[in-house]
C-alpha cells in the first residue's frame, strides 16, 4: 500500500491518499482509514466520511461500512481546522529589547511559545498579545502572531518576535537562510552526558517523526528533513584520568528542526541531562552519583539546554543586533555542581 501524509499527524490539514492492496481488500472504509491515519480516531473518520470528505476511485462515499477493493484509490480531505483565537494574558515576560518593529524575549523554561493542542492558554503568544496589544504581525496566523522561530517549552533563552508584517518578512527570510549569507547566529549551551572524543564537530543527520512515537523526532537515513548541528566542547567534568561524566557544549544551528539539538546529541551518544524523551537510558547514571551532585541532577527536570546567543540584522534599519542571555538559576546550579564534582 502506498500513502502520503503530513510529517506531523497533529498538523494533518490537507489530503491523505492511499491505494488499497490485497491485505485491506474487502474491509470497511472506516476501518482501513483508521488503521492508516494515526492522527484521527475512528469516530472522527466516520464523521468525515458521512460529511462527504472521502472519495474512492474519484466517487464520494458517505457510508463508513463501504467495502473497499484492491486497487481502489482512496482520498481523505480534512476541512480547515478552526482553532480558538488566543487572547491576551497578564503573564510576566523578560523583555531584552523592544522597538516598534520587533521584540526580543528571554523565555523561561516551562513556557510554551504558541497555542496548540493541550496548551490553548498560558503561552508566550498570550503574554505577547497582552504586552503588545494589536501591534503583533499577522503573517504568522491567529495561533502564531509574530512568531518566526521557536524554542521548546522546557528550553530557556532568547527569542525574537515580529511586531509588523515588514519585520516578520525580513526576520523570516533570515531564519530561512540560517545565517549562511547574513549575520544571523543562534548558539545554545547544552549540558550533556559524557563527552565526545573530539573537541568540536558537525552532525549532519536528517530528522523526521519517529515511527514508534509520533510525539518524538528521530534520525532518518533515507528520508526526513535535512538537519545540521555544529558543536564544540567547552568544558568536561569528572576526574582527569577517567572518561568524562558530563560536558558543557556549545551548539550552533545550521538548520532549525523540531528537537534538533536534543535528537542530534542523543544520536552521537551524548543526550542532554534531564531529557526524559531522548536521554531516558541515562537515568541509571544518576543513581551512581555521589551527593550533593546526585540530588542536583535528579532534581533537574528538563533538558539542560539554553538559547544563550541570538544575533540578527534588524529587518527595517539594517543594524546588526546581538543579544546574550545568562544561564538561568537551575542551569547555573547544575553547571556549578558538575564543576565541583
Amino acid at each position: 500500500m502506498t500513502n502520503s501524509s503530513h510529517e506531523d499527524p497533529a498538523d494533518l490539514d490537507a489530503d491523505f491518499r492511499l491505494t488499497i492492496d490485497a491485505s485491506d481488500s474487502g474491509k470497511r472504509l472506516d476501518a482501513v482509514l483508521a488503521a492508516h491515519v494515526d492522527a484521527l480516531s475512528r469516530n472522527r473518520i466516520q464523521s468525515l466520511i458521512k460529511s462527504g470528505d472521502v472519495t474512492v476511485g474519484g466517487a464520494k462515499i458517505v457510508e463508513p461500512k463501504y467495502r473497499v477493493n484492491e486497487g481502489n484509490a482512496v482520498v481523505l480531505i480534512l476541512p480547515e481546522p478552526e482553532d480558538p483565537e488566543p487572547v491576551g494574558e497578564n503573564i510576566p515576560i523578560a523583555v531584552v529589547y523592544e522597538d516598534e518593529h520587533l521584540i526580543v524575549i528571554d523565555k523561561p523554561a516551562g513556557l510554551v511559545v504558541h497555542p496548540g493542542a493541550g496548551n490553548w492558554t498560558g503561552t508566550l503568544v498570550n503574554a505577547l498579545i497582552y504586552h503588545c496589544g494589536d501591534s503583533l504581525s499577522g503573517i504568522g496566523g491567529v495561533r502564531r502572531p509574530g512568531i518566526v522561530h521557536r524554542i521548546d517549552k522546557d528550553t530557556s533563552g532568547l527569542l525574537v518576535v515580529a511586531k509588523t508584517d515588514l519585520a516578520h518578512q525580513g526576520l523570516a527570510a533570515q531564519f530561512a537562510d540560517h545565517g549562511r549569507t547574513g549575520p544571523l547566529e543562534r548558539a545554545y549551551a547544552a549540558l550533556v552526558w559524557g563527552a565526545p572524543s573530539n573537541l568540536k564537530g558537525t552532525i549532519d543527520a536528517n530528522l523526521a517523526r519517529s515511527q514508534s512515537n509520533r510525539q518524538k523526532m528521530a534520525v532518518i537515513k533515507t528520508s526526513g528533513r535535512h538537519a545540521v548541528t555544529h558543536w564544540q566542547v567547552k568544558e568536561r567534568f569528572g576526574p582527569a584520568e577517567e572518561p568524562a561524566l558530563a560536558s558543557l557544549m556549545e551548539c550552533r544551528l545550521e538548520t532549525g528542526r523540531t528537537h534538533q539539538i536534543r535528537v542530534h546529541m542523543a544520536h552521537i551518544g551524548h543526550p542532554l541531562i534531564g531529557d526524559g524523551d531522548y536521554g531516558s537510558g541515562f537515568k541509571t547514571k544518576i543513581n551512581r552519583l555521589e551527593e550533593p551532585l546526585k540530588s542536583v541532577v535528579s532534581g533537574f527536570e528538563r533538558q539542560a539546554l539554553h538559547a544563550g546567543l541570538l544575533a540578527f540584522e534588524h529587518p527595517v534599519n539594517g543594524k546588526t543586533l546581538r543579544f546574550e542571555s545568562p544561564y538561568p538559576s537551575d542551569f547555573a546550579n547544575l553547571l556549578s555542581a558538575l564543576q565541583n564534582f
